[in-house]
């Protein structure tokens, strides 16, 4: 009897030693929307849900994420792993997720499904503080902070990539090039209001409304772009092809948002452009 009790609390401390390397996450919350001027008559107002899990497992230098779409079903929407072997780090995402294809609904989706699952290994290099990667496409980065600036470069076959981030003067600054292609983002803070500014013509700010946090967003118009063409022997199209994306319209949306006691968060939010409404409940652990 001595010897069962004693492996009964073996295996409860080994198990409980299991449960504390574990650590779960998540967020959830419901939206209604009444739809507003684009409302049809068979379906006036919806109701959707969103609610997400994440489970980190930890052992030494090792840890695996595994992430859960959970409404509507359990479906794994990402797995994971990471780990240090001296001054590498080896990346390896496992999860190949299905990609919408042939949705030809007008935000540029995949004409073909991709393949994301890929293994990429970081080198702590002593230059400065520069760190080198290589995943398993061939694509080489660098990436660093130098005097306040941090920059992060990826040399692609035809498609460099180069992003860049700083704080000056009070204002953060970010850049991205990729492919020859430019966004920037400015964000400060004035008079307790945070105001972000984009290439895209998008200004956001938020501020503070008698204990509730009111943000005001102008979206500036995109434009068309046209769908990826077919490939040179004019059937099959290339393994990145695209549909294209429709016009969007300028337009303006104003959300307040506030923290209840229960731990949830309760915000309203109207579109002018159809004149929707929309109230959401969200709670995250």
């Amino acid at each position: 009897m001595k010897k069962l009790i004693a492996l009964f609390a073996v295996t409860t401390l080994a198990s409980t030693s299991a449960i504390a390397a574990v650590a779960i996450s998540g967020s959830a919350s419901v939206s209604y929307d009444d739809n507003g001027s684009g409302q049809l008559a068979a379906n006036q107002s919806s109701t959707s849900y969103d609610a997400d899990l994440s489970f980190v497992g930890t052992t030494g230098g090792t840890s695996v994420t595994i992430g859960m779409d959970v409404d509507g079903g359990a479906t794994v929407s990402g797995v994971d792993m990471t780990s240090k072997i001296g001054p590498m780090t080896i990346s390896a995402d496992m999860h190949n997720s299905t990609t919408a294809t042939q949705n030809n609904d007008g935000d540029g989706d995949y004409r073909v499904d991709q393949v994301d699952t890929g293994v990429t290994v970081s080198l702590d290099a002593p230059i400065g503080d520069a760190t080198i990667g290589l995943d398993n496409s061939g694509n080489v980065s660098v990436s660093g902070t130098f005097s306040g600036v941090t920059i992060a470069h990826t040399i692609k076959d035809g498609s460099d990539k180069t992003v860049g981030s700083a704080s000056i003067a009070g204002m953060d600054i970010s850049l991205t090039n990729d492919a020859g292609s430019s966004d920037w983002k400015i964000g400060t803070t004035v008079s307790g209001v945070a105001v972000t500014l984009s290439s895209g013509n998008d200004v956001t700010a938020t501020f503070g409304l008698t204990g509730n946090t009111m943000t005001i967003s102008r979206f500036g118009e995109d434009a068309l772009v046209a769908a990826t063409a077919v490939d040179k022997n004019g059937v099959t199209y290339a393994s990145d092809a695209k549909y294209s994306k429709a016009l969007v319209k300028a337009y303006t949306t104003v959300a307040i948002s506030r923290s209840l006691t229960s731990g949830a968060t309760l915000s309203a939010t109207y579109k002018d452009s159809d004149e929707s409404l929309t109230l959401k409940a969200a709670v995250a652990f």
